[in-house]
């Protein structure tokens, strides 16, 4: 239904809900805005594969398994898992890719729009060809206190400005 406000005799009184039945509604998760307990959790919850090590000849550590008596004896999940390189191949990828997500995500907590714009005072579009542009790797972003992130930014901005200038910044992004 359609009101047109001036219409409405009080405002104050005029109630406008939805109606929605609460298990028709998709599931929310919240969590916190700060990059290290993201981590931490996100640690915690593929532990499984962060922990991955490749399979190889090692002793039990089973402290009950002795099948002689006198010998040591062998984990044989180890040794079958030796041979199972497929298994082997997705999990190391599957490890691989969520370091790789979570040191992108150190990137983007680091070298945020939010610090950018405050350093440059660039909007969109500009903002987003910079960030893309001059986004600096983890091992480098490692190694930076605040200061000289800030610095990094500053530096990049100027040469950024004289791209601009030259006209070159058009032609890379064509």
């Amino acid at each position: 239904m359609k009101y047109a406000i001036d219409t409405i005799s009080d405002l104050n009184n005029f109630d406008i809900s939805i109606h929605l039945r609460v298990f028709e509604l998709p599931e929310v998760t919240v969590r916190n805005n700060d990059y290290r307990l993201d981590s931490i959790q996100n640690r915690r919850d593929y532990q499984k594969y962060f922990d991955f090590k490749k399979p190889g000849i090692k002793l039990s550590e089973n402290p009950g398994y002795n099948p002689g008596g006198v010998t040591v004896g062998l984990d044989l999940d180890e040794l079958i898992n030796m041979f199972r390189f497929r298994r082997n191949r997705n999990l190391q990828f599957l490890q691989n890719r969520l370091i790789e997500q979570e040191q992108d995500k150190y990137i983007n907590y680091r070298f945020s729009k939010n610090l950018v714009r405050k350093i440059t005072k660039l909007q969109s579009p500009e903002i987003d060809t910079f960030m893309r542009r001059y986004r600096p790797n983890y091992e480098l972003l490692q190694n930076f206190n605040d200061l000289e992130l800030g610095y990094y930014i500053e530096q990049h901005f100027k040469e950024y400005g004289y791209l601009k200038t030259k006209g070159s910044l058009k032609k890379e992004e064509e």
